[in-house]
C-alpha cells in the first residue's frame, strides 16, 4: 500500500517537472502537446492530494479500532517514586478513566487542575496543558484558522470594532497661508459576539477509558476537538450572522460574476477582475480562497498565451499559486454551482476570530443513558466568534445563473 510519503514525494517530483516546464517555456506560445502534458501533471498532484486526504481520513474512521488496540505509556500517576504529587495531566486522565470514583488524595489533584465552579453549565474548565491541544486540532481543521486573524478575549461580553474605508480617500494641495478643505471620515462598528460550541457527547466502552495502555486524553481530545473545528469552520466560512458567526462568503462583496454559461466555470479573464476588485492596498498580503474541487478546475487554466495560471507548490507544505498569489483550500467554500460564490480573493487576516480565554471546558457523563450501556459519556465546549471587520478587504466571484 502506498504512504503519504510516498504520495508526498510524488507531488514535489511532479510539481518540480510542471515548474521547470512553465520556466522553460517562459513567454512563449504553448503547443496543445504541451499544454496537456501541464494538465496531466496537475491532474497526477491534484489525485495524490486526493489519496493523502482519503488516507488521512481512513485513519480517522479507524480511530475508535485504533483506541481499542493501541499499545502506549501507561499513565504516570506520580511524578517520580515516592513522590505524591499528581500533574495536572495526570489529574485530567484520572477524571476521564474514573470520574468521582477516585481517592481523596486524586479528588483533590482533579479539583486542583480543573475548575468546578460551574460545572452544570458546561463542564468543568480544563489546564492549559489541555487548552493548548484543543487550539491546536482546531488550527488543523478547515482554512479559516490558518488566514484570519486571532484574539482571544478574558470574557465573552459584548464587544464591537470601529469600521472606516479609507481606500478611496485623498489629500490635496493647499495653497501658500490657506486653510485645508474638510475631508470626512465615516466610521461604523462591527460586532464580534461569542458563541457557545459544543462538541456533541460522545460515547466510549468503559473498559477501554479505564485501559492503562490508552493515552485518554490524546484521543478524547482529539475527537470532542476536531467536531468543535469542523463546525466552526463551517461558521467562519458561511455563517448566516444569525445566532452563529457571520462568515466571510457572505461578509464579503462579490467583485465578478461570471458570464451566461458559468454555472460551473471561471474563466482567466473573471479571475484577473476578481483580483483587480481589490484595492492595491489590501492585495499585498492577499491569498485565494475556494473548495478543493475548484482548485483542481483553476489548475487547468492558461492565459491569453497559452501558459497555465496555476503554479504547484514544489516544497512540502507551501501553497500552490494562482495568478502569483497562494491559495487557501478551504472545503466549506460553496462548490461551483449556479449563483454560488465560490471563489474569494483579499486579505483574510481582516477576518477576526475572537476565541474566549478558558473557556475550553469539557465534562464526563456516567448517567444511565451511558451506564446501561456499559459506556462513558463526553462532551466539551468552548466560546468562539468571528467576523470580517473591513469588507473592502475580499472580493468574491459568483458563477453565473445560468
Amino acid at each position: 500500500m502506498v504512504t503519504i510519503q510516498q504520495l508526498r514525494e510524488k507531488i514535489s517530483n511532479l510539481a518540480n517537472q510542471a515548474n521547470h516546464l512553465l520556466a522553460e517555456k517562459g513567454d512563449q506560445p504553448w503547443t496543445a502537446e504541451e499544454q496537456g502534458k501541464f494538465d496531466n501533471f496537475a491532474t497526477e498532484i491534484a489525485a495524490a492530494k486526493a489519496s493523502i486526504a482519503n488516507i488521512e481520513k481512513m485513519r480517522e474512521l479507524d480511530a475508535d479500532k485504533y483506541f481499542e488496540n493501541a499499545a502506549g505509556q501507561q499513565q504516570q500517576q506520580h511524578n517520580q517514586a515516592g513522590d505524591t504529587t499528581i500533574g495536572n495531566l495526570a489529574a485530567v486522565a484520572l477524571y476521564m478513566r474514573f470520574g468521582n470514583n477516585v481517592t481523596p488524595e486524586q479528588a483533590v489533584a482533579i479539583r486542583n487542575a480543573m475548575s468546578t465552579t460551574t460545572p452544570g453549565e458546561g463542564g468543568y474548565t480544563v489546564p492549559a496543558e489541555v487548552a493548548a491541544k484543543v487550539i491546536e486540532k482546531l488550527k488543523a481543521f478547515g482554512g479559516m484558522r490558518e488566514a484570519a486573524t486571532i484574539i482571544s478575549t478574558e470574557t465573552g461580553h459584548a464587544m464591537n470594532f470601529p469600521t472606516s474605508d479609507g481606500t478611496a480617500e485623498v489629500g490635496e494641495i493647499v495653497a501658500e497661508n490657506a486653510g485645508a478643505t474638510l475631508g470626512e471620515i465615516t466610521f461604523g462598528t462591527t460586532g464580534l459576539p461569542v458563541y457557545k460550541y459544543s462538541s456533541k457527547k460522545i460515547a466510549l466502552p468503559l473498559e477501554l477509558i479505564q485501559d492503562s495502555a490508552i493515552d485518554v486524553i490524546a484521543f478524547v481530545v482529539s475527537r470532542l476537538a476536531t467536531r468543535i473545528a469542523r463546525i466552526q469552520n463551517q461558521h467562519y466560512t458561511v455563517g448566516t450572522g444569525t445566532n452563529q458567526p457571520l462568515g466571510i462568503i457572505p461578509a464579503a462583496t462579490v467583485g465578478k460574476v461570471g458570464a451566461t454559461g458559468s454555472t460551473l466555470t471561471v474563466a482567466y479573464g473573471d479571475l484577473v477582475d476578481v483580483k483587480h476588485s481589490v484595492n492595491r492596498a489590501y492585495r499585498g498580503n492577499a491569498k485565494w480562497m475556494m473548495n478543493d474541487q475548484s482548485v483542481a478546475a483553476v489548475s487547468k487554466i492558461v492565459d491569453t498565451v497559452g501558459r497555465p495560471i496555476w503554479v504547484p507548490a514544489v516544497t512540502e507544505g507551501a501553497p500552490d499559486l494562482l495568478l502569483g498569489k497562494p491559495i487557501i483550500t478551504n472545503d466549506d467554500v460553496p462548490v461551483m454551482a449556479a449563483n454560488a460564490k465560490s471563489i474569494a480573493f483579499g486579505d483574510f487576516s481582516q477576518y477576526t476570530i475572537r476565541d474566549v480565554a478558558n473557556s475550553t471546558t469539557m465534562r464526563r457523563f456516567d448517567d444511565s443513558a451511558f451506564a446501561l450501556a456499559g459506556q462513558v459519556g463526553f462532551c466539551g465546549w468552548m466560546r468562539s466568534g468571528g467576523n470580517l471587520l473591513d469588507t473592502a478587504a475580499v472580493r468574491l466571484y459568483q458563477n453565473s445563473a445560468t
